[in-house]
């Protein structure tokens, strides 16, 4: 997390440097208007700073996941920069039509036009003026669109196949947002830094705006397939579902995920992978727990045959580390990285130790089984906790369990505050934060 915290700043800040380098927030003579007229440009500049590189995270950039810790990482640093771009943009939209109605109500007086001051523009600069009042009513549009569509981004229970088609037009609004600022931007940045910088962003956002729009991201890591197997769970509203890929598939690491597409005109849905890769029966397989309108409607709409697209892997989760001894905890559906990291240890084995805690509030013989026979050939102990009757997982219970836990690192896939808590609780106790692994698998 502290990588994208550390992201979170630096775009703001490399753009409030370079911005700096190129104007001035403290105009002479100081007036309201002054400094409107230059707050608009940085504010401005910061916004579709923001939101450009939100869109280029949307590409789902695959060498970028090692140095953001993956994409799951990476989608939580696209939602803070959304946040931030609406917060800016905002502020920027106040500046901007509340002075205009301050002015209506005669609280401000405008100032007048310099006599003489088109005679001195170029060509270019005459016609970006002429596109001063189109372009302004463009961008207030844009925002007021792009506003409503990350609220309701944000908004959990807004059903995610409505959230990831409204999601989408977000890029009809940079396309708009981005004209906006190509035309109202001073001409004298072009040629400094800070130019050079916003050209690259507003090229690299505009072109991950028509990928999306186009449903071509991805494009190059998506491979066909077909389910050819499916194991219910009733009980614990759990579908397992085994998919063959055809030529394409470039294997993937215990504890990555896949986008999956199962019907001609549905969005792709994020699964983490249960399976180690084999290139010999190219079978991958995802469990997939009832939790939402989409998952609900699984077992009803797969069938054996069916064609499917899958799009990865994605994910840094891969249990790489120097550490003896590894502190595995999977929460409900959690466990679901541990099973394909399990049966990847069964079929290659290491020398490390491994402690499995699996908490769960469901129940079914039948799941645990299997789950203890996977445990079994890797190697590792498992430690079952049903929450009705052991009570629930914390840091005291692991430490007792496991108290060699000073010399591990420990690997969590589940509710994201019981992470947290977890996370808290191990580095009260002195464990260094590096040793502590999250997935942070939410796509909104």
């Amino acid at each position: 997390m502290k990588r994208i915290k550390l992201s979170l700043l630096a775009v703001p800040l490399l753009l409030t440097v370079l911005w700096l380098a190129a104007d001035t927030l403290a105009p002479e003579p100081f007036t309201y208007f002054s400094f409107r007229t230059v707050f608009m440009q940085y504010s401005g500049t910061i916004g579709i700073g923001l939101m450009s590189t939100a869109m280029l995270l949307a590409l789902r950039p695959k060498w970028l996941e090692p140095h953001l810790d993956g994409l799951d990482k990476m989608y939580r640093l696209h939602k803070w920069l959304g946040i931030a771009a609406l917060a800016v943009a905002t502020v920027h939209w106040w500046w901007g039509q509340g002075t205009k109605w301050m002015v209506g109500w005669g609280w401000l007086e405008k100032p007048a036009r310099t006599p003489g001051a088109e005679e001195t523009l170029g060509t270019l600069e005459s016609w970006l003026r002429s596109q001063r009042g189109f372009a302004e009513s463009v961008g207030e549009w844009a925002f007021y669109a792009s506003a409503v569509l990350i609220v309701l981004a944000l908004v959990k229970r807004f059903p995610y196949h409505w959230f990831v088609k409204t999601h989408q037009w977000i890029a009809l609004a940079y396309l708009a947002l981005a004209y906006h600022s190509a035309v109202l931007i001073k001409v004298e940045y072009w040629s400094q830094p800070l130019g050079w910088l916003l050209a690259a962003l507003l090229l690299g956002g505009s072109v991950a705006a028509l990928l999306t729009l186009t449903g071509r991201i991805g494009a190059g890591r998506k491979v066909q397939g077909s389910v050819v197997a499916l194991t219910d769970f009733p009980a614990l509203r759990v579908l397992e579902t085994a998919v063959v890929l055809e030529d394409g598939w470039r294997g993937h690491a215990a504890g990555q995920f896949a986008f999956v597409t199962a019907e001609r005109g549905e969005s792709a849905h994020p699964y983490t992978i249960a399976s180690a890769w084999n290139p010999a029966d190219r079978r991958i397989v995802f469990i997939t727990k009832a939790l939402g309108d989409h998952t609900a409607r699984l077992r009803e709409h797969l069938k054996p045959g069916m064609p499917v697209t899958v799009e990865g892997p994605y994910g840094c989760f891969d249990f790489e580390d120097a550490q003896p001894h590894q502190i595995w905890v999977g929460a409900g559906i959690g466990i679901t990285p541990f099973i394909a990291r399990m049966k990847q240890r069964a079929a290659t084995p290491d020398v490390r130790t491994i402690d499995l805690f699996h908490p769960t509030a469901d129940f079914e013989q039948a799941a645990i089984d299997r789950l203890s026979a996977d445990a079994d050939a890797a190697g590792v102990r498992l430690h079952l906790l049903v929450g009705s009757k052991d009570g629930r997982l914390n840091g005291e219970r692991i430490r007792t369990a496991v108290p060699e836990w000073q010399s591990a690192s420990i690997w969590f896939c589940g509710p994201p505050g019981f992470g947290q808590a977890l996370r808290e609780d191990f580095l009260a106790h002195g464990l260094p934060p590096q040793r502590f692994h999250q997935e942070l698998f939410q796509m909104r």
